[in-house]
């Protein structure tokens, strides 16, 4: 059994604590509007603000079937190296535009990027692949109103989606520059790795996975089906250059190293780096835990350098 006594640091058990004292471990027992009310009150209760000379538009892009809502966020001093795509992370079934409001305008302020938020539709109201085919028109939508690169970025459930996206993309005329991979969910073997030696982490488990992948799908069985499933692809050959960032004591942490490794392994550009002693959703703790905030360095650092087309890993 894995000792997160030793692995996880003061700090970082002080932002455990808190969080679950807004979202305690047992939230997916609750009813889907139970658990969003519950998310969202934690996600105001850990907003940061913005930083200065940040300003937020909230708009949306007008696809045949529906619109998206989206943040744009914009810096005083811009650079326009790339436009930043981000995709929060929520299980599929939690947040929008605020749940990660200050993550995206932090990100910003530090990188000088406009960055575009995307309000992609939840489950269980819009099943698999509805998530996806919201992320791939923005991003459609992106590469043709942007004169610049469009870079991709999200975290866990958004991970997945960015993941899959640049699969998507692959032949198209104008495809990512690059993909930030933040603690992303590509549904590896389960049967190995982090998924056996932190199936218990904190603040995220197997069942919890489970669940969420259970409710994407409405239950059904959709083996192989890499708009879902990343790691099912059999080809990962001209992917864009890709980081990952994982938490230690995550399940999904295996997931990043698989991913790098086959994208090596088809003569891609592709970095790992396992965080460690951190935990799933350390996001929000950045301004608390000291590791969480090397690592929100580390991601700004890699978008920065994804922007200006720079491979330095």
């Amino acid at each position: 059994m894995t000792d997160y006594k030793t692995l996880i640091d003061a700090e970082t058990w002080a932002y455990i604590e808190r969080i679950n004292s807004y979202y305690p471990p047992d939230t997916i027992d609750y009813t889907i509007a139970e658990q969003r009310a519950i998310y969202d009150r934690m996600c105001r209760e850990f907003f940061a603000g913005y930083p200065q000379g940040v300003t937020a538009e909230t708009t949306a892009i007008a696809l045949v079937a529906h619109n998206i809502p989206i943040r744009v966020y914009r810096n005083a001093t811009p650079n326009n190296a790339a436009t930043v795509l981000y995709v929060h992370g929520g299980g599929f079934i939690l947040g929008g535009l605020d749940s990660h409001d200050d993550v995206c305008a932090e990100l910003c302020a530090r990188t000088g990027h406009e960055v575009v938020s995307i309000d992609y539709r939840l489950a269980p109201e819009h099943l698999h692949p509805a998530a996806f085919d919201d992320v791939l028109g923005a991003f459609e939508w992106a590469a043709k109103t942007y004169r610049c690169p469009v870079l991709l970025c999200g975290d866990s459930a958004g991970g997945n989606l960015c993941a899959a996206v640049s699969h998507a993309t692959r032949g198209h005329a104008k495809r990512p520059v690059g993909q930030m991979l933040i603690y992303a969910g590509l549904f590896g073997d389960r049967s190995k790795g982090s998924y056996v030696t932190h199936a218990e982490a904190p603040m995220l488990t197997v069942r919890d996975i489970e669940y969420y992948k259970h409710i994407r799908t409405g239950g059904v069985d959709r083996t192989g089906d890499i708009t879902l499933s990343p790691l099912a692809d059999a080809d990962f050959a001209n992917l864009p250059p890709t980081v990952l960032i994982t938490a230690e004591c995550d399940p999904l942490s295996s997931d990043g190293e698989a991913y790098r490794d086959r994208i090596l392994a088809a003569g891609g550009r592709a970095w790992w780096f396992e965080e460690p002693g951190l935990v799933h959703a350390y996001l929000r703790g950045r301004h608390m835990v000291g590791r969480a905030r090397a690592s929100f360095t580390r991601i700004v650092d890699a978008v920065s350098a994804l922007g200006r087309g720079d491979w330095i890993w």
